[in-house]
This record gives structure tokens, sequence and C-alpha cells, in this order.
């Protein structure tokens, strides 16, 4: 796109108010990019699992296998059933019981950021409370014999088969809904199915009172990556006569801290690019009811059965490095959160932040004010919390050494990718939504993520 036809755009999004969405750095958005992932990121969550489960995370080996066997006929014999008894059983508790920690557990309304059509969603603050009351009964279901932690590890591809499953229905589900039942102005087709169905008809979706996407991202994807890397510590214990070892202890407890601050910030989080932006459809909810259990954990499930023998010493080395990153991406984060909802009132290192009012038009045509942070971690770069969370991620699998090939590793180089990608997403967005005044800020910040370097 030239410049000319760049700022036209721009001259348009902002007349219109459709500043929703922005340009990211992975092509083919359109149509053959949803339709490539969606036919492809299903078997990929099983090969990942058959990988780390019984290759020691290489897929060198995969690859052989599939030259000598083929891919398809490959891919068909290690996909376990979807419809294990026992294991849909330990997800329908787990749902309902999510559900209704949800709905029922005490916490106060929140308020969160105006969307392009005027709305602004309402949410109960209670994810520390449901995270908290999750993990205890975790726990003491486990003392008390009623359950089998590790039960998880040894079934996780069937769950993970079994999610596929639900994970598409759903989503169907709410393409339908979005069509007939839209919850509110916030919703509407893109004129093409495919897209629909990828990227979602509706901003904000509830059905009988649940927000969908705090249910799919939060209870289902976030509290199931803290149940999945105990009950992957509990298997690790089986293995070790009832020892946990270092490596599985240090990840563990790096993800469990990080969880435990994604659920202190849970609000926070529904303010962000995933919640106010981006629409339920494949792309969170599968991603949030598949790939977040499948990937995210990737490094515990290979830890549990492959975990090296490490020094305390390196165990602890990599243990504060790691609460050091997590905590700087926690700050960093709270920062514009408090500075947001103090609109700018605030200290943020001892002193008054600078900032830029900068005003924006919504689709009703009417004209609003934000302001944007230029101070603290926000004077390093216009997206410095992802250079923490990257670096703390890399500390999940440090543990492994070199004991497998990509499989303990993979979910930082992915996470790398969202990341960058979503920082350029942002950027656009943000400059169609606040034109000159985004690009006053960008003179102030002048690198995206790493400075000196993007």
């Amino acid at each position: 796109m030239t410049t000319d036809a760049a700022t036209k755009d721009q001259d348009k999004s902002q007349k219109s108010g459709d500043w929703s969405g922005g340009k990211g750095i992975l092509p083919a958005r359109e149509t053959l990019g949803p339709l490539f992932l969606m036919s492809t990121t299903p078997a990929f969550s099983i090969v990942f699992f058959h990988v780390c489960a019984h290759m020691k995370g290489n897929f060198l080996e995969f690859a052989k296998m599939c030259l000598t066997q083929g891919l398809f006929h490959t891919i068909y014999r290690i996909w376990p059933t979807p419809f294990d008894p026992q294991v849909l059983k330990m997800i329908g508790a787990f749902m309902v019981f999510e559900l209704i920690l949800q709905k029922y557990m005490p916490g106060r309304d929140f308020k969160a950021t105006m969307t392009p059509k005027g709305n602004v969603p309402i949410y109960k603050a209670n994810g520390m409370q449901s995270y908290i009351c999750t993990l205890v009964t975790l726990i003491t279901l486990s003392s008390l014999g009623v359950i089998r932690p590790a039960l998880v590890y040894d079934k996780f591809g069937e769950v993970l088969s079994s999610m596929n499953v639900f994970a598409f229905a759903f989503c169907f589900m709410l393409l339908v809904k979005g069509h007939i039942a839209p919850t509110n102005s916030d919703s509407g087709t893109n004129g093409n199915v495919i897209i629909d169905f990828y990227w979602g008809m509706e901003l904000h979706p509830r059905i009988l009172g649940w927000d969908v996407k705090m249910f799919t991202n939060c209870r289902m994807g976030m509290m199931f990556w803290a149940v999945g890397i105990l009950c992957f510590a509990h298997k690790n214990m089986e293995l070790n006569n009832g020892i946990l070892q270092i490596g599985m202890a240090v990840n563990v407890a790096l993800q469990l801290v990080y969880i435990s601050k994604f659920f202190f910030w849970e609000m926070g989080y529904m303010c962000s690019m995933d919640i106010q932006h981006d629409r339920a459809g494949y792309y969170i909810c599968w991603g949030c009811l598949v790939w977040v259990p499948s990937v995210y954990t990737s490094h515990s499930f290979y830890l549990a059965g492959n975990a090296p023998d490490i020094s305390v010493w390196t165990g602890l080395a990599i243990f504060i490095f790691g609460f050091l990153m997590i905590w700087t991406n926690y700050d960093s984060d709270n920062q514009r959160y408090v500075f947001r909802q103090t609109q700018g009132e605030c200290l943020i290192w001892g002193k008054k932040p600078r900032k830029i009012v900068a005003e924006y038009t919504t689709d009703a045509g009417e004209t609003k004010k934000s302001l944007l942070l230029v101070d603290g971690w926000w004077k390093v770069s216009r997206h410095f919390h992802y250079m923490p969370e990257i670096l703390g991620s890399l500390c999940w699998g440090l543990p492994a050494l070199n004991s497998g090939f990509v499989g303990p590793y993979f979910y930082t180089c992915f996470l790398t990718i969202l990341l960058f990608d979503r920082a350029f997403r942002d950027d656009d967005r943000c400059r169609k939504k606040y034109g000159p005044y985004w690009e006053k800020y960008c003179s102030e910040v002048p690198y995206m993520i790493v400075p000196f370097v993007v």
C-alpha cells in the first residue's frame, strides 16, 4: 500500500469510526489464511501432543514417520478418540464447575472500555476468587483420593480430541447466534461465511447471562492452564517415587506465578486487545479451548516424563530470572491499567505521568477522548510488556535444557510470532483510531517493542 493510499484508508477509518481491527505482519488474513489455519491447527494440536508424549518432543522423528507411512495415514493412526466416557465426564464436570463460579462467585461489577458502537461491557470481577477456589478444590479432592490428577496426563490426547470437537460445534453455534440473536450492536457479518466463522460475528456475545469470552478465555483456557500443569506435576511425582523433580517444580512454580498474576489482573485483561477488538469466533474461542491447553502447557507435559536432572542452583537462577520477567510484565500492564482507571491522576515511578490527550470518533459519529501514556515502561516502547512476557516464557522451557528438539520451546517461538503480529495489528488499529495523535505518540515513543531494534 502506498503512503497516499494508507493515509486515505486512515482518514476513512477515522471518519467512519471503524477502528476495531488492524493489519498485522502475518499474511493471508482473508479466506485463504483462515481456511489453512482451521484445516491444520486441530491436527497440529494432536500431532504436538503425540510428539511430546511419545517422541520426546522431536519433530524430526515425526517427520521421518510421515515420510515412511504417509502424512494423513499417520495423523489418522495417532488421533485419539474424542468420545472416551471418562474424559467426557472430566471435561463436563470442569465446565459446569467453572460456569457456576463465573456466575455465582461473589465479585464487584467492573465496567470495561467503551466499544466502537458505544457499548460498555460489564463483568463480575471474581477471577481471583474463582482461581483460588478451583485450585483448592483440585488439591482437596486429590488429597482425599476422590480424583487422580495424573489421569489428565494419561488421557491428554483424548482430552484434546474431545475439545476439538466441542470447540468446532461451539464456534458454529456462535456463528448462528450472531446471525439470528446478537447480544448487542457490536456484531455483524463480514460478508464471508468463512471469515464470520473464523473471526466471529459478535464482539461481546453472552448466552443466558454468561459472557462467552470470559468463559472461553479465562475460565476454560487460563484456568485449565493452571489445573493442567498441576496434574502434570502429579504425574512427574508418580514417575519419580513421589518426588517432584527440580526442573518440573521450577516450571510449574513460574507458571503459577504468571497465572496468579493474570487472575489478579483479570479485569485489566478484559480491557485488552483480545477482548476489546477480537470477535468471538474460531480464532479466539477454538484457540482458548484447544490451543491453550495443547500448546501453553506443552513444556510442562514434556517435562512430566522427560525432565533432566538439574541442580538446585540452576533451578534457582531460572526461577529468579523468570520471576523478574513476570513481575516486569505485570508492572508494565498495571501502570497502564491504573493510568486508565484514574484518567492519568496517578503516580508512575514516583511522579505524575506524561500523557497525550487523543480524540477519536465512534461509529455513531461522536467525538471522544482517550489518554495515551508516555511514561514509565511505556516510554521505553509502545508494546514494552511483550518483551518480559516472551523472556518469562523462555524460562518455563529452560528446565528441559537440550533434552528435546523444539518441543519444550515451541510455546516461546509461537508466543514471539503471536505478540509481534499483535503489536503490528494494534499499531495499525490505533493509527486508524487516533490519526495525528498516534503519529505524535509514535514520535515520542519511536520503538514498537524492542528499543533500537523494532
